[in-house]
């Protein structure tokens, strides 16, 4: 039985858009996350170190060393 040389060509189609979109999806949700891969089934304990990154530094995936306040509450400036 004969190979369909047509037959080829929308397959390899088809293939390279799925690996394409495949792709830029990851690439999207590493962009989201600093580069790091998506998180999967977060805990309440991570989703509260989430909350004290995103507290520190301003994103929920970033850490760092040095910061000012780790407290929801902001000080008041006295005079």
């Amino acid at each position: 039985m004969p190979v369909p040389w047509e037959a080829l060509i929308p397959f390899g189609l088809v293939t390279a858009l799925f690996g394409t979109a495949g792709t830029l999806l990851n690439v999207s949700k590493r962009a989201q996350n600093q580069g790091k891969p998506p998180r999967y089934h977060i805990d309440s304990w991570e989703e509260m170190m989430m909350d004290r990154d995103q507290r520190l530094t301003g994103h929920a995936r970033k850490q760092t060393v040095c910061f000012e306040t780790s407290s929801v509450w902001y000080a008041e400036r006295t005079q």
